[in-house]
């Protein structure tokens, strides 16, 4: 399509087109819940980043609002570099101005893990200089269910098992936004051709030494054998209804059983141990992440073994998430750990 075209379709809202049509309508009634004149598009080059720039900047048309498009080179790949520049001329077509951060960290072992720390830590640092309150992220319906899978497959309880939520804050209280979660690859692969003419494939998307690509392989298998992904997804809009109900629960306990002193977490002994076990996990989860102002919070498996130990142990000293953990008296205590 032409510049010319895609430009008006863009101008438009997509409004030749029902389909897409409809979608861009609730992409812009969730970004207007935020009332933010200024976010930040995370881009990778593929059919969902690019489908969630082209809804983005179609929005800015709009609601003349200022929206940054950024682009991480994690250099994990001999040709990333190239592929990050051609990126930069397909979205300049559309008078888009892509930023490429460059991760200058060496990534050696879990690869996925740390590409998604750093990929984080290099965006929200973007935004802390820039002022910027929102970034969007194009993870869609498929990614919620194969993240159902993955953490089926570790065993996760109910909070892992309700996957994505749509709003979450980052360790620099920026939101991070899923607008997508609702909408099917096949549509944003569609507004990606429509748009742009083209996307990108991460090669690494077919690697089977990761657990998501071998869970994606298998949908057709699951299909075949009754397993369909829209079952699925109604039963973790379910589970996540029961999860926002118990999370009222939840911090009505952790405000009476955890208080946070100058450089330390107390966790009151009394009322922790009349909790169950999945509450204890979480009690920990969040006194960890909010303490270390991590993203992501340690396993439970991690979580659980930690438990066992302070229960076992007449004075533990015990360390998990950047955190030392002792017990003493009527408390536990947690403290940063030093860093080298």
């Amino acid at each position: 399509m032409s510049k010319k075209n895609s430009n008006v379709i863009l101008k438009n809202r997509f409004s030749n087109y029902e389909e897409l049509f409809h979608i861009y309508s609730t992409f812009k009634k969730k970004l207007n819940f935020f009332r933010k004149k200024t976010f930040l598009i995370a881009v990778s080059g593929g059919p969902d980043s690019l489908a969630l720039t082209a809804l983005a900047k179609s929005y800015s048309y709009e609601r003349k609002c200022k929206i940054y498009y950024v682009l991480v080179d994690h250099n994990l790949r001999k040709d990333s570099s190239l592929e990050a520049i051609s990126v930069k001329k397909l979205l300049k077509k559309n008078q888009i101005n892509l930023n490429i951060l460059k991760n200058k960290e060496l990534i050696k072992k879990n690869v996925q893990s740390e590409a998604r720390r750093i990929r984080y830590s290099l965006l929200t640092n973007f935004c802390k200089k820039r002022r910027i309150k929102t970034i969007l992220t194009a993870h869609n319906f498929e990614d919620q269910v194969e993240t159902f899978f993955i953490r089926l497959s570790r065993g996760s309880g109910l909070e892992g098992l309700s996957s994505m939520k749509q709003i979450n804050k980052t360790n620099n209280n920026i939101n991070l936004v899923r607008p997508l979660l609702d909408v099917k690859k096949i549509q944003l692969i569609k507004i990606s051709k429509v748009i742009f003419g083209r996307f990108y494939k991460d090669p690494t998307n077919k690697n089977t030494k990761y657990l998501r690509t071998r869970i994606r392989n298998l949908k057709k298998s699951l299909e075949t054998s009754g397993i369909n992904y829209d079952q699925v997804f109604r039963s973790i809009k379910n589970l996540a209804s029961s999860r926002d109900t118990l999370e009222l629960y939840f911090n009505k306990i952790y405000k009476e059983t955890v208080k946070k002193k100058k450089n330390k977490i107390f966790i009151r002994l009394e009322g922790f141990n009349s909790l169950n076990k999945e509450m204890k996990m979480r009690v920990f989860k969040k006194s960890i992440k909010d303490f270390t102002n991590s993203y992501y919070s340690p396993r439970s498996k991690k979580i659980f073994n930690l438990i066992d130990q302070i229960r076992a142990k007449k004075n533990p000293k015990l360390t998990l998430g950047g955190c030392i953990i002792s017990r003493e008296k009527n408390h536990i205590i947690l403290k940063k750990e030093k860093k080298n």
